[in-house]
């Protein structure tokens, strides 16, 4: 993987991990384009640059982290559920991630369902992230487990899941953002753990290539973060349901014409 790979790929991260749009998707199309060979390094530089994004959400959101315990017991009670079908359903994950094919159904699947949100759910009462229960926490934690269906879209999930739960769109999202924190640690975590207990060895190049990343996931989340939710306030989800369409069909075609296309 060149400096410049690793730049695209951060780009993709920092856009598309926040949205409802599926990261996974777009790291498909991103690195088969660029032609990137997928291998241990790179399967542990598209997690390990979550972390970039996840300082993002800390940075923006840095009051909401410092109000009170109950804030952290509601992460928590959301993210056991990940934590639980996680670790149940690992290898089965794992065989998931090997067919492009689910992800874009997924995508096709997921577009569609946006299609319709706004509809379904015109009038969210909770405005207020303080204002969730630990048992809508939860609900909404189960929701997150959804996205373990590679092209689902972790944000896509809990965020929908949210407005399910009488959640405004914008608490929603906040939730959402909050709860990546938790989750996407834990998966980078996992993934670091993985990698040296295999017995792999990150190189000084491959370090400043982890370096790299992170600031541009960062830098490039905390845009997509602002304007996401201003956006979502004014325009629904409808856009992004049509995007995902777009893109499940580009995967799609890529697929039937041959082209060689490989999670990473």
């Amino acid at each position: 993987m060149t400096i410049f790979q690793a730049i695209i790929l951060a780009i993709i991260e920092g856009l598309t991990e926040f949205l409802p749009v599926s990261s996974t998707g777009h790291m498909i199309i991103g690195s088969s384009l660029m032609g990137i060979q997928s291998d241990e390094f790179v399967k542990l530089f598209t997690v390990a640059i979550q972390l970039g994004a996840i300082l993002s959400v800390i940075v923006l959101y840095f009051k909401h982290f410092f109000q009170s315990f109950g804030f952290y017991f509601k992460l928590l009670v959301a993210f056991l559920p990940a934590v639980f079908f996680g670790l149940l359903l690992s290898d089965k994950i794992d065989q998931l991630l090997e067919s492009p094919l689910g992800v874009a159904i997924a995508l096709l699947l997921g577009g569609i369902i946006l299609l319709f949100v706004d509809k379904w759910f015109k009038d969210g009462e909770i405005d207020n992230h303080n204002d969730i229960s630990y048992s809508t926490a939860f609900k909404i934690g189960l929701f997150q487990c959804i996205s373990m269906i590679p092209g689902t879209s972790r944000s896509a999930a809990t965020i929908v899941g949210g407005m399910s739960q009488r959640l405004s769109r914008k608490a929603a999202a906040e939730f959402s953002f909050f709860l990546a924190v938790p989750t996407m640690f834990g998966a980078t975590t996992k993934k670091l753990y993985d990698f040296y207990k295999d017995g792999f060895v990150i190189s000084g190049d491959q370090v400043n290539l982890l370096i790299i990343g992170n600031v541009v996931a960062f830098i490039v989340a905390m845009l997509a973060i602002r304007y996401f939710i201003t956006f979502l306030q004014t325009k629904g989800f409808k856009i992004f349901g049509w995007y995902r369409i777009i893109v499940g069909g580009i995967i799609l075609l890529l697929l039937v014409s041959g082209y060689d296309l490989h999670v990473i």
